[in-house]
């Protein structure tokens, strides 16, 4: 069964929708100029109402070890999702901490040429390419450029889904999971239940 991550989360109301609507994981995005941005504090309060059985990720990019470091103690995260430029030894320091996704912007085929010199990250998260923006844009990228490629961690894909468009993305392939946040939102810090609700049974009715 595809896994569902339902991505920046900035309050409890939000968390507990998607942990009772089958959520497998949750992101809290600690990232410098995201809109979805939480603070450690916030987001250590909600982390301790979340379900043991599910996965709380943290979402970073380009940040110091040490803040990286604070915030897996803090917030008591599972998994760690670097979604900027770090390196595949930057990945590998902690991957003794907790599980390591490692993210990339993909353009066009080239881009996975870097994927391959990652060999310290658990999962590899695929979304679109912008120029200025490290994720969270809501904008798809080209599916079939995934298409057929092997890869030797599992792939989880993201950008622009929502239940409206879920099923045709998975017709095309078969990740491990699939990320979403601005697919789910009435706005970029209030999640929608319906639509959480909605996205998340779409994915599950799917079966391989």
């Amino acid at each position: 069964m595809i896994r569902v991550k339902i991505c920046g989360i900035t309050n409890i109301k939000d968390a507990q929708i998607a942990v009772n609507c089958g959520a497998d994981a949750v992101g809290f995005v600690f990232a410098l100029g995201s809109p979805r941005r939480i603070s450690v504090t916030a987001a250590r309060r909600i982390s301790g109402k979340i379900a043991p059985f599910v996965a709380k990720v943290g979402v970073f990019v380009n940040a110091k070890k040490s803040e990286v470091l604070k915030t897996i103690t803090k917030c008591r995260l599972n998994v760690v999702q670097f979604h900027g430029d770090e390196t595949d030894k930057y990945c590998a320091f902690f991957r003794k901490r907790a599980m390591v996704i490692k993210a990339f912007r993909l353009k066009d085929k080239r881009a996975l040429k870097k994927v391959s010199t990652y060999k310290n990250a658990d999962a590899f998260l695929f979304d679109a390419y912008h120029d200025r923006q490290y994720g969270g844009t809501g904008k798809s990228f080209d599916l079939k450029i995934l298409k057929g490629v092997k890869f030797k961690k599992p792939v989880i894909i993201a950008g622009g889904f929502s239940f409206k468009n879920i099923n045709t993305a998975l017709k095309i392939l078969t990740p491990y999971a699939v990320d979403v946040a601005s697919g789910v939102e009435k706005n970029k810090r209030k999640k929608d239940a319906q639509l959480i609700f909605k996205f998340i049974n779409r994915v599950k009715a799917i079966q391989y």
